[in-house]
């Protein structure tokens, strides 16, 4: 027991680093994306955490696997180096023990991945689906900043204000541009509001008004001398209102429980896919054990790259298969499990091809001595 527990610790332990590490770079970089997006006006800054925190459980159920895979190969690695593993086989420690060994810190990271998969990032993906509804629903007054040109998704309008106070209802320095849409073939005018202030209004009824004092309009077209200016005291802006869709229509937002029932190709290729994340703990532990024995001579990273490679050639393969069986290219029956089943098949080449190699080396060894007859 104090083995196992030795190499549960170093095997976690290590597994919790590289996920750490992997989910500081892979978030890092989509919060970049999202960042880049609400400097442009398209989310709302305040809702850029709350996004991360619900795709976090889609990010884990494919990181853990990969830490756990990278967690065997370093911390064997280690004690494969530092002439452990040498002591361990010493006293009797084979492949397959040690195997048996780490499919238990494995079936822990496999129940996490289920959980995640199955359950938390269904419910994540439906929580960022309702989010990203409720940020197309914005007008670009909403996602104002002061000192900042701001236009909708269109193009259609561009929106800019020196000051913002009194939570985004009061405006000053306000200037919009409106581009007309075009009339019997002509390129539509544009109209130009200026103000001093402006006000946001909000009616019993839902519908918003954005109220500009002491300004003056300007209506015309490009190139034409033909604007007309007209001074204003009060000029009234009636502001679309927003309508939040609750439609989500992302099928890795269905739960898990809808799946199972469902008649679609589609519907039974997602469930294929949420289930075989969990199953590729086992096979990815099943190779890393065999590829973590290196020479201590060798070094620990002799093996890591090829580690690697086949690692992502499994989950390409599983991605390749999961849009084959989207388009009705591989029979249900056979579905991802064949994938699974080829490298559990190459793990399992791996973990007894030392024994086998020197058995038949010793089968060639006795033939060889055996007496001739005369």
């Amino acid at each position: 027991m104090i083995v196992f527990r030795y190499l549960s610790r170093e095997v976690l332990i290590t597994m919790s680093a590289v996920s750490a590490v992997l989910l500081v770079i892979i978030m890092s970089g989509r919060f970049i994306k999202y960042l880049a997006q609400a400097a442009q006006g398209m989310l709302d800054p305040g809702s850029l955490f709350m996004i991360m925190g619900v795709r976090l459980p889609g990010f884990l159920q494919l990181i853990l696997p990969l830490g756990l895979f990278l967690g065997i190969l370093l911390a064997y690695g280690r004690l494969y180096l530092d002439s452990e593993m040498t002591v361990l086989t010493a006293t009797g420690m084979s492949q397959q023990r040690l195997l048996a060994y780490t499919l238990a810190p494995a079936l822990l990271v496999a129940l996490i991945v289920a959980w995640l998969s199955l359950l938390l990032a269904p419910q994540g993906i439906t929580q960022m689906q309702l989010l990203l509804n409720k940020q197309d629903a914005m007008t670009e007054f909403d996602t104002l900043a002061p000192g900042r040109f701001q236009s909708m998704r269109d193009g259609s309008r561009v929106t800019y204000t020196e000051t913002l106070a009194n939570e985004r209802t009061q405006l000053g320095g306000v200037f919009i541009s409106d581009k007309n849409p075009p009339r019997n073939g002509k390129e539509g005018g544009v109209s130009v509001l200026v103000a001093t202030s402006g006000e946001q209004q909000i009616h019993a009824d839902g519908s918003r008004y954005l109220i500009l004092k002491d300004g003056y309009r300007y209506d015309g077209t490009p190139g034409q001398a033909d604007y007309r200016a007209i001074k204003y005291d009060t000029y009234g802006v009636l502001l679309p209102k927003p309508e939040v869709s609750s439609e989500i229509d992302d099928r890795d937002a269905i739960p898990t429980s809808e799946l199972i029932g469902s008649d679609d190709v589609r519907m039974k290729s997602e469930l294929q896919w949420r289930l075989s994340i969990p199953l590729l703990v086992f096979v990815v532990t099943v190779l890393a054990v065999p590829l973590s024995r290196v020479n201590p001579r060798q070094g620990r990273f002799l093996k890591l790259l090829p580690a690697v490679l086949l690692y992502m050639t499994y989950l390409a393969l599983l991605i390749a298969g999961r849009g084959m069986l989207d388009k009705g290219k591989i029979p249900l029956a056979l579905g991802l499990w064949w994938i699974h089943a080829l490298f559990l098949a190459i793990g399992l080449l791996l973990l007894y091809w030392e024994p086998l190699r020197l058995k038949l080396a010793a089968a060639r060894a006795n033939s060889g001595r055996e007496p001739k007859h005369a």
